[in-house]
């Protein structure tokens, strides 16, 4: 059976919750390892949902959907391609994409996200979902002429804004064969499945907890499908992914303080 958390802010307190139905529900506890849900509930327009956990890092894969790698007139990789993208980055559903000047080009990229529930160092494939909490929506925005100007990829993808996520977290499903698409102001620009990956999940998080340990709380970002394209200010993106929901961000331009 699925359950669906999220993070919020009620009365200038942030705290965790489970969605049922129109209500969330306040936890107490750890929502990696112990934890209860309290009679404390509010309707969903009552509360500001923020990005539904905190990371210590995103662990992010490029060019993990073929077709998409073909797009860009890039080969197939045969290991996975990783980059990182700090937490200033985040943002949650409903929240502002900012469109920096420094860039001319700013695209969209809907991916499935995976979040790690405990401890995950050098791990088998066959072990690799056990460390999975669960799946969230993550937009992987990026400064497509910068990305491709400077021939690696740190400075395209990691402004401030730059990772749109949530907007719930859900526990209990199957997310190796779902359906995934992008909406741009109303239009569909990618359709995919994540059966569709070129490594799949358990693939990732073996593969990545080879390289660095992963922590609960910390995201896997497992790439894009075909069909990236590029925003304008005032645009509002939407990521949706069956069972998951939709990401939803307005993109707006830098307002300078001061």
């Amino acid at each position: 059976m699925h359950k669906q958390y999220v993070r919020f802010v009620h009365g200038g307190a942030t705290q965790y919750g489970l969605v049922r139905g129109n209500r969330v529900f306040a936890i107490t506890g750890d929502l990696f390892g112990e934890h209860e849900q309290t009679t404390v509930s509010f309707s969903t327009d009552e509360i500001r949902l923020l990005v539904p956990c905190q990371p210590g890092k995103v662990v992010c894969v490029g060019l993990n959907y073929r077709r998409h790698a073909e797009e860009l007139s890039l080969p197939i990789p045969e290991e996975p391609v990783l980059f990182m993208k700090p937490p200033s980055t985040l943002v949650a559903s409903e929240e502002e994409i900012v469109y920096w000047p420094e860039t001319s080009r700013l695209d969209y990229e809907g991916e499935l996200a995976a979040v790690i529930g405990k401890p995950c160092h050098r791990v088998s494939e066959g072990s690799a979902l056990d460390y999975v909490f669960g799946y969230t929506i993550a937009n992987d925005v990026t400064a497509r002429d910068l990305q491709q100007k400077d021939g690696q990829w740190t400075r395209g993808k990691c402004f401030d804004t730059f990772l749109p996520l949530g907007p719930v977290l859900t526990t209990g499903i199957d997310a190796s064969d779902l359906a995934l698409q992008t909406h741009l102001n109303g239009a569909l620009k990618q359709d995919g499945r994540t059966s569709d990956l070129i490594f799949p999940l358990p693939h990732l998080v073996s593969f990545i907890s080879h390289i660095m340990t992963l922590n609960p709380g910390d995201v896997i970002i497992t790439g894009t499908p075909s069909g990236i394209g590029p925003m304008q200010i005032g645009d509002t993106v939407e990521v949706s992914i069956e069972g998951l929901g939709t990401l939803r961000n307005k993109v707006r331009g830098l307002v300078e303080h001061g």
